[in-house]
């Protein structure tokens, strides 16, 4: 646990060192990208309306300031652009450029003209710019229509612009209103936004102001999920690393496991490693050597019985034999019918045994082969009935199932089991046994049912136990040697099905079901 326990420890906590930095580059690289759109998007729509007319609105740019104008028209060879910044120009987009000289921002203003602008503090500046550009051309209209002007200016230059009262100047702390009297204009810190708003002189009555501009927030969303999903996939990346190899291993464990299933017995695991994993492969090895004593010891049972049996059926026989040469006929033919009687029950045992052996090996070898279930379980009820003249015994077929009544199987084995049933069915039933047959498409399903005592639901699964017999109404005395539900059980098991035992609801016994996929490849 402790090993586990520290690998996996040392491995979360070097993802997330290594993720730090992962992180770190990211931000900034991601930051750098949005930084330069931002201030972009902040320049552009000035700089649309500029090279509209380029020569015309410089000289009015230049006519509404005192100070010398920082946006010129100059010649594309006047300034060294990379390919890209090229392509971008060409494609009417503005490009903002950084450098030791300040920030300068360019746009094509024709086929061998550029515009260009240096900034001291772009968004402040070009809000500002579009500003007084508002104010000028919103003052030039009657005032029934400066709303709709303010709106649509305000899409032009990409700003939300409206027109307060001049009396909000008393308002202002003595700083602000000091600079908004000496140059026209001022900022306005705007509480509980982000970004300052802009004040620019109109009339005698009004002052344009200008909502908070927006300010580059390095923290937006897009940004903090990069960083969440990068961190997912850094440490995703190193649990996977991680598990992967303890899974491998899990998988050795899993592929013993399912050989052990298919009746290699002599499996084991290859893991000598003192952890968590190696421990459970060494008691899964001790497990299987474990089983494989078990099976190994049943078997040698089985076949000892088998072979002892014999012996007595031997002594029998010839026992029979000495008796024929009595001379009293009554009493020799008594006996004699006896002695075959026991002679037939051992001969029954031990093929029971020998079947039960077979099967219980851990996979015995079956001949699946395409065959008809409806002949198979005619052919059981024929000779049912043949032995039980007394009993009705009968099979009933879904209507429409015929077209499903071939399966994969091997033959001999279905026979056996529906023949254990119908037999075993018969030594209980007071006048009546039924069939009954349900094919599918998928899956084939038959139910012995008698009208007998039936089974207590708390022997259901205990029938099937090899050599089990009841207390209750069926007893040693209604014949049998408890290994025919057994070996009914372990035919299902190789064919991919089930054998389950429940209640008749129409004819109050016993109901005992046979279930098994029709195709073996499915």
């Amino acid at each position: 646990m402790n090993n586990v326990f520290l690998r996996v420890y040392s491995g979360v906590a070097l993802s997330l060192l290594v993720y730090a930095v992962i992180a770190l580059g990211l931000f900034h690289s991601i930051n750098a990208v949005r930084y330069l759109q931002y201030r972009e998007q902040r320049v552009a729509p000035l700089f649309n309306w500029v090279i509209e007319q380029p020569e015309e609105r410089l000289e009015f740019l230049k006519s509404i300031t005192t100070a010398d104008l920082t946006f010129d028209l100059l010649a594309p060879a006047e300034f060294e652009f990379s390919r890209l910044e090229r392509e971008r120009l060409a494609y009417g987009q503005t490009i903002v450029l950084s450098n030791n000289a300040g920030i300068h921002a360019f746009a094509q203003a024709g086929p061998d003209k550029m515009l260009g602008a240096y900034f001291a503090d772009l968004p402040l500046e070009s809000a500002l710019w579009a500003a007084r550009l508002i104010s000028l051309q919103t003052r030039a209209v009657a005032k029934e229509s400066r709303d709709d002007t303010l709106l649509e200016l305000g899409k032009t230059f990409n700003l939300s612009a409206s027109l307060v009262p001049l009396s909000v100047i008393a308002e202002w702390p003595a700083n602000i209103q000091g600079r908004f009297l000496k140059e026209g204009w001022t900022s306005l810190p705007s509480q509980g936004r982000k970004g300052d708003a802009l004040a620019v002189s109109f009339d005698k009555q009004f002052i344009l102001q200008i909502d908070p501009v927006p300010t580059f927030n390095p923290w937006a969303w897009p940004v903090l999920t990069t960083l969440i999903v990068a961190g997912l996939v850094c440490i995703g990346a190193t649990l996977y690393l991680l598990l992967e190899k303890l899974e491998r291993r899990l998988r050795k464990l899993e592929s013993v496991a399912s050989r052990i299933a298919r009746g290699e017995l002599d499996a084991r695991v290859d893991d000598n490693r003192f952890d968590a994993v190696g421990r459970l492969g060494t008691v899964f090895n001790r497990m299987a050597e474990h089983i494989q004593r078990l099976v190994a010891v049943q078997r040698e049972m089985i076949h000892a019985v088998s072979h002892e049996l014999r012996t007595p059926v031997a002594r029998i026989r010839f026992g029979v034999q000495m008796i024929e040469d009595s001379t009293e006929d009554q009493f020799l033919h008594k006996q004699l019918s006896g002695i075959d009687s026991d002679i037939q029950e051992l001969n029954e045992l031990i093929d029971e045994i020998l079947t039960y052996a077979r099967l219980e090996q851990g996979g015995p070898i079956l001949d699946f082969q395409e065959a008809n279930v409806k002949d198979i379980v005619n052919q059981v009820v024929g000779e049912q009935s043949s032995v039980k003249p007394n009993l009705e015994i009968s099979a009933e077929f879904v209507r429409g199932s015929d077209r499903w009544k071939v399966s994969e199987v091997e033959p001999r084995y279905i026979h056996r089991s529906v023949q254990n049933l119908v037999g075993n069915a018969t030594r209980y039933a007071k006048s009546k046994v039924v069939v009954h047959c349900n094919f599918g498409q998928e899956t084939c399903r038959i139910d012995v049912e008698d009208d007998g005592p039936g089974i207590p639901e708390s022997d259901w699964e205990r029938v099937f136990t090899a050599f089990a017999r009841l207390d209750d109404s069926r007893t040693r005395s209604s014949g049998g040697y408890g290994l025919g539900l057994s070996i009914v059980r372990r035919i299902l098991y190789w064919h991919g099905g089930q054998a389950f035992v429940g209640r008749s609801e129409n004819l109050g016994g016993a109901k005992f079901s046979l279930v098994w996929p029709r195709k073996q490849g499915a």
